[in-house]
């Protein structure tokens, strides 16, 4: 294009020069901001209707927890580190979400991921079921009326496949959203149901998952003491038992429906299992790779018998994608939120740029043309990035300047912190080593754990109808969008596809072009003043 080719060339001034600089120089920046300008003007909205939804949930990845991560990832590729970009910061739409439960003003992950996947805000630690049914160990209110559905269940209706991966337990409070129905999110097993009289009619989360929600393709994470009878060992480790009180072996049942229904199908429990899992002789994959949480990203080993989330992603989607109607699939960096909570700020930025690895795979995976991509964070925590240090300095390490003043205490301060969390106090932090994974950040209000932070999120979009983020939205409008791109739901029957046809054509296009014209001439006029 004309305009494009007359920008490129007004930018070739001396970069050459940038070679070995300790920093950028105002022709880096004149060059970043009109690059900046050109993908701006060669954006184009997509009104497609998507054949795949892809929802990812970095859980706990606040804008703190982003910047940091950024930074980190730069600095481990021998950058200064705040130039860097992570995959989903390119992604062409951003917009805020709104994350408050309806009962509270900083949420929890059941009711943060509930409003996402179904369009709808309920109450805090509540999965599946609507705002008439307070939090808590009372079934009272909990009946058929008051069963959420999702976009996953919608995605089924219209013979998509659909499938939940996750680092944490697969019956932890984001991925449990997209399939329970429980009024106090911990039920993940009939163990944590002993004092809930009055709930025989209520199952736990792991029961509803293979038993209740039979047809869901690919599932994927930790967690299968839930699905292990109490007297049984668990079958890698040997050292902890099952939690299951009710004598069923879930992971059983769940073969045994497969098998009845002839279905291809595959139960796998360590990462070398998971890599031999032939694509195609594979239409439902079950994987439990830990009793537990899946482990942190500091602590994988050579020999780890546990997939990353990069893995468990490019399986789930070589799987779920054979589908010829296309697929929803629900991803969550999980362990995010966990290091913060114990104010481990690199554990959980490791969390994050592995979380950024798997965003990169979809990617390599999906198209833009036909795939509705959504990454966002379900809340925020009370973590910050403080002082004046200088650039590309550690972003583990201490604040070298002194600008505002120097510590009363004159002892070294860090550059991340917490506002509250379990440890806590000001120490002389000389001579420790901030970089290690088990170094707890201290926090300024000592807690048994740090918590959630209560302001927006980011939502990065891309693909048919990312466009419809584009201002401070609801958490819950993320559901309305996954719905509404690939008509689903609510939207079945109510998704615009005369005026989106028409958006899309060649018309629509000329028009929304010709629109666009003095928009042009502005910015290459404002080009010509900055340049000469």
């Amino acid at each position: 294009m004309a305009h494009h080719k007359a920008i490129t060339c007004l930018v070739i001034l001396g970069l050459s020069s940038l070679a070995g600089a300790s920093f950028e120089n105002q022709d880096y920046w004149k060059k970043d901001g009109l690059d900046d300008l050109n993908s701006a003007w060669e954006l184009k909205p997509n009104y497609k209707v998507a054949k795949n939804l892809i929802l990812m949930v970095g859980d706990g990845m606040g804008l703190s927890t982003v910047t940091a991560a950024r930074i980190y990832k730069g600095q481990k590729e021998g950058k200064h580190g705040e130039e860097y970009k992570l995959a989903f910061e390119q992604f062409p739409y951003v917009a805020l979400s709104k994350t408050y439960n309806i009962d509270r003003q900083v949420p929890d992950s059941a009711g943060t991921a509930v409003a996402m996947v179904t369009g709808i805000k309920v109450n805090y630690g509540t999965v599946g079921v609507t705002g008439d049914v307070p939090f808590g160990k009372n079934c009272s209110q909990l009946n058929d009326a008051a069963k959420l559905k999702t976009v996953l269940d919608f995605a089924l209706e219209e013979g998509k496949s659909v499938g939940l991966v996750t680092t944490t337990r697969i019956t932890h409070a984001t991925p449990a959203a997209a399939y329970a129905h429980v009024p106090f999110r911990d039920w993940e097993s009939d163990f944590n149901m002993v004092e809930a009289p009055g709930c025989s009619h209520v199952k736990d989360i792991a029961y509803q998952l293979t038993m209740d929600n039979p047809n869901i393709h690919v599932i994927l994470g930790g967690g299968r003491r839930s699905f292990i009878n109490y007297t049984t060992p668990d079958p890698n480790t040997g050292s902890t038992n099952g939690q299951r009180m009710d004598g069923l072996d879930l992971i059983g049942e769940w073969k045994k429906d497969k098998q009845t229904r002839g279905l291809k199908h595959a139960y796998v429990d360590t990462r070398q299992k998971l890599a031999e899992v032939d694509v195609s002789q594979t239409d439902y994959l079950f994987g439990l790779f830990a009793s537990n949480h899946l482990a942190y990203e500091t602590d994988r080993t050579g020999d780890s018998q546990e997939p990353t989330l990069t893995e468990m992603a490019d399986k789930a989607i070589r799987i779920l994608s054979k589908n010829p109607k296309g697929y929803f699939l629900l991803i969550e960096g999980g362990r995010i939120d966990h290091a913060h909570h114990d104010n481990y700020a690199k554990r959980a930025l490791e969390e994050a740029n592995e979380f950024d690895n798997s965003v990169i795979k979809v990617g390599q995976l999906t198209s833009e043309d036909d795939t509705l991509t959504v990454v966002t964070a379900d809340h925020s925590h009370v973590f910050t990035i403080a002082g004046y240090p200088s650039r590309g300095r550690n972003i583990l390490g201490t604040v070298d300047n002194s600008d505002g003043g120097e510590p009363v205490d004159k002892m070294p301060y860090l550059t991340l912190g917490y506002m509250n969390g379990p440890r806590f106090g000001r120490e002389n932090l000389t001579g420790v080593d901030t970089t290690h994974k088990n170094f707890q950040q201290p926090s300024g209000v000592q807690m048994p754990y740090e918590t959630h932070g209560g302001e927006d999120v980011i939502i990065y979009a891309k693909g048919p109808m990312a466009h419809m983020f584009h201002r401070t939205h609801e958490q819950s409008y993320i559901g309305h969008v996954l719905m509404y791109s690939s008509c689903l739901g609510l939207y079945k029957d109510k998704c615009d596809l005369v005026k989106r046809n028409a958006m899309a054509s060649p018309c629509g296009a000329g028009r929304h072009a010709a629109s666009m014209f003095v928009l042009v001439v502005g910015v290459l006029q404002l080009c010509t003043r900055l340049l000469f």
